[in-house]
C-alpha cells in the first residue's frame, strides 16, 4: 500500500504533543499515587473513614473494599476512572484523523499525491493506535519508578498489564469516534457524540452498582468488559482481545465510507443551517 508508512509516521509527528502532554501528566500523576502508596495504607483509622463514604460516592470510585490492597488502590485512585479522562484525547485525536483535514482542506491535496485511500486510512489508524499506547506507557513509567520504593508488592509486568484495559477502551471509543466521523458533518459533532457515549457509558457503571435494575443494559456496554484494579492479579486477556477486535471492527466500518466517501474541498464543511434571503426559515443543505 503507497504511502502507509508515510500517513504513519505522519499522524505520529501530528500528535506528538498531545502524546506527551497526556503521557507527561499521566506519570506524574502516577508517580505521585505511587509515591503516596505507604502513607495512605499506614493511616490511621482508614478503614473506618472509607466505611463511612457515601454508597452514591463509592459506586463511582473502584473497589473501597480492598482499598487497602495494591488492586484495590490502584484501581480506586487510578483505572476505573482514567478511560473517562484519557477518553478525551481518544476520541478527540481519531475524530480529526480525517475530517479535521478534510474540513481544513488539506486531505483533497494528501489525496492528489500517489498515496492511496486504503494506505491513507490505515497509515493514519495506526497512527493513532501506537499514540494510544505511547500516552498509556509513558503513564505506566510513572506508577514503575515508584515500584521498588513502596509495598505495593506487583511485579513490573503485573503493572503494564493491568494498562492494557484502559488502553483496549480509549481504541473501542477512538474506533467509534472515527467512525462517526465518516457519518456525522464535522468532526467536532462526531468527538461530542463520542466522547457524550464514553461519559455515559462510565456514569452507567456507577448507577448499576447503585440499582441493579439497570446491571442488565450495563451488562450490553464496552465497561462490562473493563478490568480495573483487579486487573494488576487476574487479567482478563479474552477481554482485552475483544474490545480491541471491536476497537478494529469499527475502524474496518469508518474505512469502508471512507473508501466511498465524496471528499469535501478547499475547506468546504458538512452540513450547515443557513438563512434564506427571502424567508426567515431554514436550510439543510449540504
Amino acid at each position: 500500500m503507497r504511502g502507509f508508512w508515510t500517513e504513519f509516521i505522519h499522524t505520529l509527528r501530528r500528535l506528538r504533543g498531545q502524546i506527551l502532554g497526556w503521557g507527561s501528566g499521566l506519570a506524574l500523576y502516577g508517580l505521585a499515587m505511587g509515591a503516596m502508596y505507604d502513607t495512605v495504607q499506614n493511616m490511621t483509622g482508614l478503614q473506618e473513614m472509607l466505611a463511612g463514604y457515601p454508597p452514591e460516592l463509592a459506586a463511582f470510585f473502584g473497589d473501597l473494599a480492598n482499598f487497602n490492597t495494591p488492586a484495590g488502590y490502584f484501581g480506586t485512585y487510578y483505572s476505573s476512572y482514567m478511560p473517562l479522562i484519557i477518553g478525551i484525547f481518544a476520541v478527540a485525536a481519531a475524530a480529526g484523523l480525517l475530517a479535521g483535514d478534510e474540513e481544513r482542506g488539506t486531505l483533497d491535496l494528501t489525496l492528489a499525491y500517489p498515496v492511496g485511500r486504503t494506505a491513507l486510512f490505515w497509515g493514519r489508524w495506526l497512527g493513532f493506535v501506537v499514540a494510544a499506547a505511547l500516552v498509556m506507557f509513558i503513564g505506566y513509567l510513572g506508577w514503575a519508578v515508584t515500584l521498588p520504593l513502596t509495598g505495593m508488592e506487583v511485579t513490573f509486568a503485573a503493572l503494564l498489564g493491568a494498562h492494557l484495559p484502559i488502553l483496549a477502551l480509549l481504541l473501542l471509543f477512538g474506533g467509534l469516534s472515527l467512525l462517526l466521523s465518516m457519518i456525522l458533518p464535522s468532526a467536532r459533532l462526531a468527538m461530542t457524540v463520542a466522547g457524550g457515549l464514553l461519559a455515559a457509558n462510565f456514569l452507567l457503571v456507577g448507577l448499576a452498582n447503585l440499582n441493579e435494575a439497570l446491571r442488565p443494559i450495563m451488562d450490553l456496554t464496552p465497561f462490562a468488559f473493563f478490568q480495573a484494579g483487579e486487573a494488576l492479579t487476574d487479567l482478563n486477556w479474552g477481554w482485552i482481545v475483544g474490545l480491541t477486535a471491536v476497537a478494529f471492527l469499527l475502524a474496518a466500518g469508518a474505512w469502508l465510507l471512507f473508501r466511498r466517501r465524496d471528499i469535501r474541498v478547499g475547506g468546504e464543511r458538512g452540513w450547515t443551517w443557513r438563512r434564506r434571503e427571502s424567508t426567515d426559515f431554514t436550510d439543510f443543505t449540504d
